[in-house]
């Protein structure tokens, strides 16, 4: 069994040293803040007692004596894989990178856990980059079955079927895909906030019937608006603008005004108790127009412009076809493939409509993807 490290000890990294000791291993999960270790031990304590309690693990004990809680980086030496789950700033991350290699054997695998940011930018800062790529977990890690293995330019092939292999043995789903900006999610899902936000944005609908025309109609489990609050605009807002930026300012991953101005308002969703919708004690809940026509519309729409991502994420070897299936499924949970909705729907109407929304707007953001046409 290898000895895993992991940085970070908010919910993401706790959540990481969980599924890797319920596996089997020794982990040290380590933070430069006390306060976040010592959170994360009552924490995951608390987590693991209720499992077992629910006889979904045969004992929180022996899992919870498996993980270090370490207050000294020298506490990683002995790591055979260190992930990393700290603040999405590469400048910071790179850092890190550097310093835990000056204390790691030379076989030692260096995995982040970043879900945009650019894993070939991060191995360049280190004296042997070909030890480093992007295991992605989704939060809450214990829950979520799909975890996106990102090779880096440099990456051995080696390191990365051992990690792709490793990570399965933990009951995860593994896909494969290219390092480019948001990977597979983060980057197909983007229309399902992006054109709810441009629909919202034009008076076309409120908040509550794109939310109730996502659900409703298309099966999602939340809507656009709800899932942004209770990710949190703070996280959300921040990640669009990184896609934004980093695929040279295509339209297609334009941020939205209205978004911005939560996060600057400091309205990041549920967890601040205002965002799109009022959570605030006895505030009204939103109601949606009753318009089936209208909500069908919006559905359409959306749906059109998530499989027209998926089939450019396939043209550009993102990754493949099945995996691209399994991240959306696994890993945001959508009610079915998106390349067999398309089937489902007709892809030449998906083509149809978005050479309509092109023909309207006259924006290269409603290009149809050649793969698709």
């Amino acid at each position: 069994m290898l000895k895993i490290g992991v940085i970070g000890a908010g919910a993401m990294g706790a959540g990481i040293a969980q599924v890797a000791a319920t596996a089997g291993h020794e982990v040290v999960l380590f933070d430069a803040f006390p306060s976040a270790i010592e959170k994360a031990s009552l924490s995951l304590k608390s987590t693991l007692q209720k499992l077992e309690e629910k006889g979904k693990i045969a004992s929180s004990e022996a899992i919870f004596a498996k993980i270090i809680f370490a207050k000294e980086q020298s506490q990683l030496a002995d790591c055979q894989l260190i992930i990393e789950a700290i603040i999405e700033d590469i400048a910071i991350k790179k850092s890190l990178f550097q310093d835990i290699e000056k204390i790691v054997s030379e076989d030692c695998i260096l995995a982040t856990n970043t879900s945009s940011l650019s894993i070939t930018s991060i191995a360049a800062a280190c004296t042997k980059p070909s030890r480093v790529l992007g295991i992605h977990f989704f939060n809450p890690a214990p829950v979520m079955q799909l975890v996106e293995i990102i090779p880096a330019v440099q990456s051995d092939n080696q390191v990365v079927a051992m990690a792709k292999t490793l990570i399965d043995t933990w009951g995860k789903k593994t896909v494969l895909c290219k390092d480019t900006p948001g990977f597979i999610v983060n980057r197909i899902a983007r229309p399902f906030y992006g054109e709810a936000l441009r629909i919202h944005d034009e008076g076309i609908a409120d908040c509550a019937t794109i939310d109730a025309a996502m659900r409703d109609i298309g099966g999602f489990r939340m809507g656009p608006f709800e899932l942004m609050d209770f990710i949190g605009h703070d996280v959300n807002f921040r990640v669009t603008e990184s896609i934004f930026q980093a695929f040279y300012y295509d339209p297609r991953y334009k941020p939205s005004f209205s978004q911005k101005r939560l996060f600057e308002a400091g309205w990041y969703g549920k967890k601040s108790g205002r965002g799109f919708y009022d959570y605030s004690e006895g505030a009204q809940k939103a109601k949606p127009q009753q318009d089936t026509d209208l909500q069908k519309a919006i559905f359409i729409r959306i749906l059109s412009m998530l499989i027209n991502e998926a089939a450019d994420a396939l043209l550009y070897g993102v990754a493949s076809r099945e995996d691209i299936e399994t991240a959306m499924t696994k890993g945001v949970n959508y009610p079915k493939g998106l390349f067999a909705w398309a089937e489902e729907i007709g892809t030449q109407n998906i083509v149809n409509q978005l050479d309509t929304l092109y023909k309207k707007y006259g924006e290269d953001r409603y290009r149809c993807s050649p793969n698709l046409r």
